[in-house]
């Protein structure tokens, strides 16, 4: 890649004040602003200027000191190429002209769009256009590979197409769906294995490398479905979605008799390796995209795989508001411990209309964060106490994320006022003169020189999403664990589920037939129906009313499924229905 001349500043952002729509999932919660939510019009769009100001201070500097290198090192004011972080990169085989692979441009992209800056978005498409190339000895992981580049292109691919008419120079001619194309396909070699999972690591220009680490992660062979399948609806082309699948598959297939799945496993054997597994590192985007790909493609077998899923993370790895580790083949408490990561699932929740249970975490999360002004990597919960060496904080998006979500499904303002408290902590703690900067250790909060390429695709987009959500006004959009939009197209769906019709939302509601099933079993999304019928008895997803209710049973199965616990309820001796078994 050549160097380009330095760019200028941003043109700023163009807004529109609308009232907007938001359906996350189909026939799922409405996003319109609501002008009486005791927020205000004036303070909501105080903080969306602020965010404005967060991500063009977080842009420009990377523009000024880094581009077209991946990554801005605030601090020293200078870059760094994560690919050479993430694929231990061999620096003395590349073209010597190298410039990185200009990783927080891609990520902006979507970004650009969402704050209303197509003239800088324009720019960004015409630079990667003519400049950015894959043909490099670079070993990278595929994960991140796939989420932050192969995603960002996607999306941005997308974006272009949708805003064709709006840009400036010229017709848009899928310049960005070439690159990811010829991504996508250096991706493939990964995929060939006796399994079908793919290995961790890929050499962009020779494949799989000789002696390459056979380890991979659960979230690394498990959340690639989105964007490669995104690739192939797009191009014809069915081999990409077809090695995703077929990875997702046999993961799935690896799962234990309690349907819990562990953390880390051999490509080339299939077997596990370590077996104590969360909602965190390792295994949190498998189950974020194993629903997410329900919505954005319309086939059942991702329900199916995501139901039991849920269900088994409810039951087994929840602890009050929390959630700790377990062994997957017996269930068993192994770490208790939150992690920063863990932040996604409130989000996650909501999506399905669990909104009791995610703003029951969410606002643990929240407790955590003002005590600490960010929230730590890991955190042990059965000692109160910080992990002693990860205490780190490297501008994470997930608690904003999770946020965004719950004030999209509620209305809450108390959630807007949580977005301040965010916001208000990464100006104070995090912004330098050449940007944001990571923390190193949050009980001293010395700072890290990282500015990462996530900040800019995630974290600032929900923050400004939060105040105000534009841009989601005339179309539904999914958005990948990265934060790039995909929109919601039925000419991508298999089928649109029945149970997701409106038109079929009253046989939920009719009091002739008891209800024996949870709003997850019957796919329909609670908080939509409560908003429809006053008592409806969808209160969760994991919900199921006792029989009868004055709560009295004469056998176990008179009894349901608690909401806040997703714990099975059982008939006591006196003829009530209660969590009498500890053992659950």
């Amino acid at each position: 890649m050549r160097s380009p001349p330095r760019w200028p500043r941003p043109a700023p952002a163009r807004l529109v004040a609308v009232a907007l729509l938001v359906a996350a999932l189909a026939g799922g919660f409405a996003a319109a602003a609501v002008p009486g939510d005791g927020y205000g019009h004036a303070r909501r769009m105080y903080m969306r200027n602020k965010v404005l100001e967060m991500f063009y201070h977080a842009y420009e500097n990377y523009m000024t000191y880094a581009f077209p290198h991946d990554e801005l090192k605030p601090l020293t004011k200078s870059f760094t190429d994560s690919l050479s972080e993430l694929g231990n990169l061999n620096l003395e085989r590349l073209p010597q002209d190298y410039n990185g692979s200009a990783l927080t441009l891609v990520e902006s992209l979507s970004s650009l769009v969402v704050l209303g800056n197509l003239t800088e978005f324009e720019r960004g498409v015409l630079w990667l256009s003519e400049n950015l190339t894959f043909d490099v000895d670079a070993r990278i992981n595929l994960f991140e590979g796939n989420i932050r580049l192969l995603g960002g292109l996607i999306s941005g691919h997308l974006l272009a197409k949708d805003y064709n008419n709006d840009l400036k120079v010229g017709q848009y001619k899928d310049q960005l769906l070439h690159l990811a194309e010829n991504l996508g396909r250096r991706f493939l070699p990964a995929f060939e294995t006796p399994t079908g999972l793919p290995y961790a690591w890929i050499n962009l220009k020779y494949g799989v490398m000789e002696n390459e680490t056979t380890e991979t992660s659960t979230s690394g062979c498990g959340s690639l479905i989105l964007e490669m399948g995104a690739l192939s609806r797009l191009t014809g082309d069915s081999r990409y979605e077809a090695a995703a699948l077929r990875a997702l598959r046999k993961l799935w297939s690896m799962r234990s008799s309690l349907n819990l799945v562990g953390t880390t496993l051999d490509v080339l054997t299939g077997k596990w390796i370590e077996y104590s597994s969360g909602i965190g590192a390792g295994v949190d985007s498998f189950y974020e995209y194993l629903i997410k790909a329900y919505v954005l493609f319309g086939s059942d077998e991702y329900w199916d795989m995501f139901h039991p899923a849920y269900l088994a993370v409810q039951k087994y790895f929840r602890h009050g508001p929390w959630y700790h580790e377990a062994d997957m083949r017996t269930g068993e408490a192994t770490h208790w411990q939150l992690t920063s990561l863990q932040a996604f699932w409130p989000g996650l929740q909501t999506l399905l209309g669990d909104v009791a249970a995610a703003n029951l975490s969410h606002r643990e999360f929240y407790n955590v964060w003002q005590r600490f002004g960010v929230l730590p990597e890991r955190y042990l919960l059965d000692f109160g106490m910080l992990h002693p060496t990860e205490k780190y904080y490297p501008l994470r998006p997930e608690f904003a994320e999770s946020t965004f979500y719950l004030y999209q499904a509620t209305k809450d303002p108390w959630y807007l006022e949580v977005g301040e408290a965010i916001i208000g902590s990464l100006n104070y703690y995090t912004k330098v003169e050449g940007g944001f900067a990571s923390v190193r250790d949050v009980s001293t909060m010395k700072l890290e020189d990282h500015q990462h390429s996530f900040f800019l695709s995630e974290t600032c987009k929900y923050l400004f999403l939060l105040y105000d959500d534009s841009f989601l006004r005339n179309q539904n959009y999914i958005f990948t664990t990265e934060g790039h939009p995909l929109p919601i197209r039925s000419s991508w769906h298999e089928k649109i589920p029945a149970t997701h019709v409106p038109s079929n939302l009253t046989s939920v509601k009719d009091d002739s037939q008891p209800i024996r099933v949870s709003a997850l079993t019957s796919q329909v999304c609670p908080e939509t129906v409560s908003r429809q019928s006053v008592g409806s008895p969808w209160e969760s997803a994991c919900h199921i009313p006792d029989v009868f209710p004055t709560h009295r049973c004469r056998t176990d199965d008179d009894c349901g499924v608690e909401s806040a616990s997703c714990k099975r309820r059982t008939c006591s001796m006196a003829g009530y229905c209660g969590l009498w078994l500890a053992a659950y």
